[in-house]
């Protein structure tokens, strides 16, 4: 096995992964945290961002010349240096010209940009997922596809020739935190276990999917479903997800013309339940794990950009 050639950081605004990565596209070593953007930029400092780098990669006696490339947070106008955003259409390889070089620092640092859709009516911004998409697809990934990429602020992407044509995000996740959260259905998934109900998931993926106006009348069902005929708080948090993700798959789908398969990126529990959703829905999906996408996205970059 070849030694070290870059190191791979995904920095997010509340995690921190970093990746040694050797010529094969190979990981050496790897350190996680929750050392995000938040928390590097505490008080609005700068500094702090090079003080978490270096801290992991002394942890892991990285080579004072080695290069590190970036995605993620660390661009974002709050962040270590701003690597904006390149507009739509984007072909994935502007991802790579427009790295942004960290100024200051013993080593060539490079900071990835993400992408905007400026137009006025229908305006979006991605910040980490360009990186999962160059992993996932490619520079040159011929034809159309449609991607998922579900989070707390899920993305919808249609490409064509691996160029971004347009995309959408959907704050599914954090909808869900909040009503489970903070309204009345709080009371109805208390206590709820973290294993999928399926069926009680899927039909109400089917139902939402069919109906999407009526989701707010759906939405309030799991109380009224709970209090008249009983149930459980699993089935419950299963049926909110369920109608939320159909909601975003009615309006995500809407795209299908141009691919006839979805192309899902995502890891652990969000895997299973997109997954499910758009089996339900008789959807072809080939599934992309999360993680894998952006260390192949952030070692592809790398190479494109120092040609080692």
């Amino acid at each position: 096995m070849s030694g070290p050639c870059y190191v791979a950081v995904d920095w997010g605004t509340s995690s921190f992964r970093l990746w040694l990565i050797n010529a094969a596209g190979q990981v050496l070593g790897e350190r996680r945290s929750d050392e995000g953007m938040t928390a590097a930029a505490k008080n609005g400092s700068k500094t702090g961002f090079a003080s978490v780098l270096q801290s992991h990669l002394g942890a892991l006696g990285v080579a004072a010349d080695l290069p590190v490339v970036i995605c993620g947070m660390a661009g974002a106008r709050q962040g270590w240096v701003e690597a904006g955003y390149i507009d739509t259409p984007a072909h994935l390889s502007d991802v790579l010209t427009h790295a942004v070089v960290v100024g200051g620092q013993a080593r060539d640092i490079r900071i990835l940009p993400g992408i905007a859709q400026r137009d006025a009516k229908i305006p979006d911004v991605m910040r980490g997922e360009e990186t999962q998409l160059l992993g996932a697809l490619g520079l040159d990934a011929p034809g159309e596809a449609l991607v998922c990429m579900p989070g707390t602020h899920s993305k919808w992407v249609r490409l064509r020739g691996g160029t971004v044509e347009r995309f959408a995000t959907f704050m599914t996740g954090e909808l869900f935190s909040a009503i489970a959260r903070d309204t009345i259905l709080s009371h109805a998934v208390a206590g709820a276990a973290e294993a999928v109900d399926g069926d009680a998931f899927s039909s109400a993926v089917a139902e939402a999917f069919a109906a999407p106006a009526h989701s707010a009348n759906l939405l309030f069902r799991v109380r009224s479903r709970q209090l008249l005929f009983g149930g459980s708080a699993q089935a419950a948090r299963e049926t909110i997800s369920g109608t939320l993700i159909g909601v975003e798959l009615a309006a995500g789908l809407a795209e299908r013309e141009i691919a006839t398969s979805v192309t899902l990126i995502a890891s652990g529990r969000l895997q299973q339940l997109y997954q499910i959703a758009l089996e339900r829905l008789s959807i072809p999906v080939n599934i992309m794990d999360a993680e894998e996408a952006v260390r192949r996205g952030l070692t592809g970059a790398a190479v494109a950009i120092w040609k080692k």
